[in-house]
């Protein structure tokens, strides 16, 4: 009888075996239920993308423009004294079969109306842009936690075996607040951690391949490389049974060289029509910086990745290049839409049409909402109370609308709902039960929605 190791060592030798085991463990994982979709990408609007100026038309809000702020009591912001009530620069239209009102600022995404489920009744447990980030991406106010890509990854393992389960595309400009902890593996597993692709850059995915100038690390001295790495690994988890960290890193490495060779033809988009490019905004200076990237998501999407977040904004500063519109909105929040409108709605149009959006669940969010009163004049502070996101593809009801803020979206009136339950609902959707899928740690069952969370089944097709 020879143990578990020594079989994988005989079977493919170092690397190759425990890519294989890792393989294996994969492959055996089986969902709680029968899957509605397979796949996730998230946009996120980093800096609070506002919803009483893109998705929560409050007719009540324009008829009280200009005159004094107030709702039965003191008001304290997070940066400024409420100013008066401030509709929104942009007309409502009702758009789509369904009638939704949508504002002009997003004229694309208005057109897919009827393949999204708005939710109007999201709320904050943080006016911060850090905390409330990191509760949008990982479901906890604290850094350190997994984000929900790692969870998924975790659950159900890679569809492909030359691409992470998880991927990053941040925005061009720079990180959210928080930066990688956003996509942190946390307590999971190193492997589970998303892995960052920069398409701007000449080296889109960081210290993938050896330096330029490094003239003698050629083809054999890596690989005399790996074999080293190998026989030192092989001998140190011998001493260490149980510990799953360095398989981990050995995965890790593993998958670092197989992406050698799938991430130049993932991003390599010569291969796509002057259509396509088109639809994204690739031939327009505006659009094309994030258009590209929501090309590359979808490209991952179909190799296999199961999880992609997509940068809009970054913390870098004045002038913001970030949906946090204090000063002036009608030209910050002008400039983010133009630039995300177009490439997001492209998205949803070329999964339809290659028979990739029912089994992918596409989620528009923010960290949180934005105020209905007026800070400086033109700008608004943010407003943890109430805010939208929205859900479309895999299971999701397009059409349709769940929860509700009150007359001036100040504050929510029905059906309150965090984050928790949207991830409830997503986790639900990939066949997994969220109450189900916990880890060990620290002598606390951990999971992605805390002790929180429900499906919304009203928004589930």
């Amino acid at each position: 009888m020879i143990d578990r190791r020594e079989f994988l060592r005989r079977l493919g030798g170092g690397l190759g075996a425990v890519a294989f085991d890792a393989a294996l463990r994969d492959g055996a994982r089986r969902t709680h239920h029968a899957p509605r979709a397979t796949r996730v990408v998230q946009l996120f609007m980093s800096g609070a993308a506002s919803q009483v100026d893109t998705f929560d038309h409050k007719p009540e809000l324009e008829r009280r423009h200009g005159r004094p702020f107030d709702v039965g009591g003191k008001v304290e912001l997070f940066q400024s004294s409420p100013g008066t009530w401030m509709r929104s620069p942009w007309p409502f239209r009702p758009r789509g079969e369904c009638g939704k009102a949508v504002s002009d600022l997003l004229p694309c995404l208005a057109e897919r109306v009827d393949e999204l489920a708005f939710i109007h009744s999201m709320t904050a447990r943080s006016n911060v842009h850090g905390p409330a980030t990191f509760l949008g991406t990982t479901g906890f106010v604290q850094p350190g936690f997994p984000a929900s890509g790692a969870w998924i990854g975790h659950a159900l393992g890679s569809a492909c075996e030359d691409l992470p389960a998880f991927v990053v595309l941040p925005d061009s400009r720079g990180f959210a607040p928080g930066g990688p902890s956003n996509w942190s593996s946390g307590f999971l597993p190193a492997t589970h951690q998303g892995t960052v692709i920069r398409p701007e850059r000449e080296a889109p995915i960081h210290d993938l391949f050896p330096p330029r100038d490094v003239a003698w690390l050629d083809d054999d001295a890596e690989r005399d490389g790996r074999a080293l790495l190998r026989t030192l690994n092989e001998r140190h988890a011998a001493t260490r049974p149980g510990d799953d960290r360095l398989d981990a890193r050995i995965r890790a490495y593993e998958l670092a060289a197989r992406l050698q060779l799938a991430a130049p033809d993932v991003l390599d988009l010569r291969g796509e029509s002057a259509a396509t490019r088109t639809l994204y905004g690739l031939d327009d200076e505006l659009t094309r910086e994030f258009g590209t990237r929501c090309l590359i998501a979808r490209r991952l999407l179909e190799r296999g990745v199961r999880f992609v977040q997509v940068w809009s904004g970054a913390d870098n500063g004045f002038p913001r290049r970030n949906w946090d519109s204090h000063e002036d909105l009608p030209r910050d929040h002008a400039a983010m839409a133009a630039a995300m409108d177009r490439p997001a709605a492209a998205l949803l149009v070329d999964l339809r049409r290659r028979g990739l959006l029912d089994e992918t669940i596409v989620h528009w969010t923010t960290e949180f909402g934005r105020m209905p009163c007026a800070q400086g004049g033109l700008g608004r502070d943010h407003n943890p109370f109430a805010f939208t996101c929205w859900l479309a593809g895999g299971g999701i009801r397009g059409g349709t609308s769940f929860g509700a803020s009150d007359e001036f979206s100040f504050r929510v009136a029905e059906r309150p709902t965090e984050v928790h339950d949207v991830h409830a609902t997503m986790l639900w959707l990939l066949g997994i039960d969220h109450e189900r899928l916990t880890v060990r740690h620290d002598g606390i069952d951990r999971r992605l929605t805390d002790v929180k969370g429900r499906v919304l089944h009203e928004i589930l097709a």
